[in-house]
């Protein structure tokens, strides 16, 4: 929580603090995460200077109080960004100092947070990280011992015992955070039940160091690495099933490409049909056919429940346009897809051409077959079409007072409202419009049903790829409401749909079809669920999962009309 809410800070700085950006020190022991900052122009000062300019964040560990009267001094604003359960560890230390108490930390000499919390303990502060240091040092007539909040905690256990035992008026506090305390019991369960653990995190992590000591001594095999480039298949020999764990410094992008590569490994320069079934799924979703599918799906049912005869067109219109604008946002997107997905990143690098080809087509497709059916259908299609090119692009010049609302993607949310009107318009409202229909209830009721399914699928992958939306600044909504919230919000709108059908379908506004189709905001809940309590992870399985739903829709559709018929 506090290295997460560090980053965040920091990368949330450019925005919104007074340049030039500073962190005293490494913000976290992580090498890609600074090459990162220093990417967006964040420097590391190491000392402080007679006098500054802009803005010094605090690190995660935190430093000496005089650190940072040093640089308020000096003419920096400080923002801190020290972890809350370092500051409770500080706290606890500089009442005790101030009452007299000697403090022992227990933990590394030279470790940031350990010489921090030095800082805090003034003359009176002691650091050991042995029971043999412990020994070492004279017995105080009042002290306390805290830890290092990512020490090992058997260490921290055998403290106890010796000072329960040797000194029984010392203050002893749990200091260790209890992620900290949680992932090595964790680990060392994991171990027990793999052929082999894989531990993320730089190399100078003190914490995930130890993870892979704990690892190390408990499997048969086991890796410590950096990132995903750093992972030797060769290292793993023979593995069936793998434990993947990482150090507190590590973000999730990294940990998501390390889990994307070993989802990959069973499937590389192999036969049989897992191997062939995992590709062509991997295929479908990198070239948004598979979501195109979807989109022809949705379409299919949405037309059947509201009583629109002339299928085919509107089904071609939703199949090429949303696989055309999918294919060109990411095309103009991939910055963000170095984080959240480096597969597809370099997938559309190394095949830019023919996907360009594939959406211009696709978008052509769209367009002529629009136009068949009437002038204010091509317009609008048309229309959706020029927005959604110019998603990523700008669209308003640079004057005072507006630098950072220059494109639609920098509108809070506009991603996903976007993709979901879109959706809505091309599967609901295009068809009732073309067809010459009035927009009854139904048309009403299957726009909110449509559109809400779409948006669900969307903020959910929003969530997924939070962290790689943040460090490209985009402000999708779990960046808003936070990933917590907005897993909750997209749950509820999954309740109001199932009791929405029903109601529709009993009510006789919508056709029965609604009932059948609660399958898909009651798998979509299941499936959300399944990754919230952490059974299913990002990657080729649940997105191709998730985008499965829409086409179940149309395949839903397909037999209930098919049924419908043999009873007439």
């Amino acid at each position: 929580m506090g290295v997460r809410r560090a980053v965040e800070m920091v990368l949330d700085a450019p925005g919104r603090l007074q340049k030039p950006i500073y962190t005293f020190g490494p913000l976290i022991h992580n090498p890609q995460v600074l090459d990162l900052l220093r990417e967006k122009g964040i420097e590391i000062l190491t000392q402080v200077p007679e006098a500054g300019s802009g803005t010094v964040l605090i690190r995660a560990h935190g430093v000496p109080p005089e650190i940072k009267e040093g640089l308020k001094m000096a003419g920096f604003e400080v923002v801190d960004a020290t972890c809350p359960r370092v500051i409770r560890v500080q706290t606890i230390i500089r009442k005790h100092a101030q009452k007299g108490y000697a403090s022992i930390i227990v933990g590394d000499k030279d470790h940031p947070e350990v010489v921090g919390l030095l800082g805090y303990a003034g003359e009176t502060g002691y650091v050991v990280d042995s029971i043999e240091e412990l020994d070492a040092l004279s017995a105080f007539p009042q002290a306390i011992i805290v830890a290092q909040t990512t020490q090992n905690t058997h260490l921290y256990r055998r403290v106890r015992q010796w000072a329960e035992k040797r000194h029984p008026h010392y203050k002893i506090f749990d200091t260790i955070c209890d992620s900290t305390e949680k992932r090595q019991a964790e680990v060392k369960s994991l171990a027990k039940n793999v052929d082999a653990v894989v531990v993320v995190g730089g190399y100078d992590s003190g914490n995930t160091k130890r993870l892979a000591d704990i690892a190390k001594k408990t499997a048969a095999t086991a890796v410590h690495i950096e990132s995903a480039d750093d992972l030797d298949i060769n290292s793993l020999p023979g593995v069936r099933t793998i434990g993947l764990t990482a150090g507190a410094s590590t973000p999730n992008w990294i940990i998501k490409k390390v889990y994307r590569a070993l989802e990959m490994l069973p499937f590389k320069n192999r036969m049989g049909w897992r191997s062939v079934l995992f590709n062509i799924q991997r295929s479908l979703l990198l070239t948004n056919i598979y979501v195109s599918l979807g989109a022809a799906g949705l379409c299919y049912a949405c037309t059947h429940l509201t009583g629109i005869k002339q299928h085919f067109p509107h089904i071609l219109i939703a199949m090429f346009y949303v696989q055309s604008m999918h294919i060109l946002n990411n095309l103009t997107g991939t910055n963000a897809d170095r984080y959240n997905d480096p597969d597809r990143a370099s997938f559309y690098y190394d095949h830019r051409i023919f996907l360009t080809l594939l959406a211009v087509a696709g978008g052509g497709i769209g367009l002529i077959t629009a136009y068949t059916l009437g002038i204010y259908p091509f317009l609008i299609l048309l229309t959706m079409s020029i927005t959604g090119l110019s998603y990523n692009r700008r669209i308003l010049p640079k004057w005072k007072g507006n630098t950072h609302f220059l494109r639609l993607k920098d509108i809070s949310g506009s991603k996903t409202i976007l993709i979901t009107m879109a959706w809505g318009v091309v599967t609901t409202l295009l068809p009732t419009l073309s067809a010459g229909n009035s927009a009854g209830w139904e048309t009403v009721l299957v726009f909110f049903w449509s559109t809400s399914l779409v948006f669900v699928r969307s903020a959910f992958f929003d969530i997924l790829d939070v962290q790689g939306d943040r460090i490209v600044g985009k402000g999708t909504i779990p960046i808003l409401l936070g990933e917590k919230k907005t897993l909750r919000f997209l749950k509820r709108i999954l309740a109001a749909l199932v009791v929405l059908s029903l109601l529709a379908a009993a009510a006789k506004v919508i056709s029965t079809l609604a009932v059948a189709l609660i399958f898909c905001p009651v798998f979509l809940w299941i499936v959300l669920s399944a990754h919230e309590q952490g059974y299913m992870h990002p990657g080729i399985r649940l997105e191709f999962l998730v985008e499965t739903i829409f086409v179940s829709a149309g395949i839903m559709t397909l037999i209930w009309s098919f049924s419908r018929n043999l009873q007439i």
